[in-house]
């Protein structure tokens, strides 16, 4: 399975900015996709993530509740981050990761950390200025 991550860049507090992922070589029907990142000096942390078949609602960290959007279009090879009202804080490196679940998983609040997941993007910068 190889993920490539698109989208990032540069923008203003308040901005938004829409990450893609889109996802080639795999060969099973039942996964989840998420989305982690890094900024300089700190350990890469848990975004957002969402799975297929439904394994419960998509999940987020808190501190992008209600300002981050994670999707997966019918189209099952790209999934994609709504990153809007930006802050700062939000500046690292973005990475979106995969790994295959049982189709009858429920997730919960799993799924959460760097060692849950199997196959890693390449990362995406976001800047965002204050």
């Amino acid at each position: 399975v190889q993920l490539q991550a698109s989208g990032g860049g540069w923008v203003q507090a308040g901005g938004s900015l829409r990450l893609s992922c889109a996802v080639s070589g795999r060969t099973f029907d039942s996964y989840v996709m998420g989305w982690f990142r890094q900024a300089p000096g700190k350990e890469r942390e848990f975004v957002a993530r969402i799975s297929w078949p439904s394994g419960g609602s998509p999940y987020y960290v808190d501190s992008v509740k209600g300002r981050f959007t994670i999707s997966r279009p019918y189209v099952k090879n790209t999934v994609y981050l709504q990153m809007n009202s930006l802050k700062p804080e939000d500046t690292a490196v973005y990475y979106c990761a995969e790994a295959r679940i049982s189709p009858t998983a429920q997730l919960g609040a799993t799924m959460t950390t760097v060692h849950s997941y199997d196959y890693w993007g390449q990362g995406t910068q976001v800047t965002v200025s204050s």
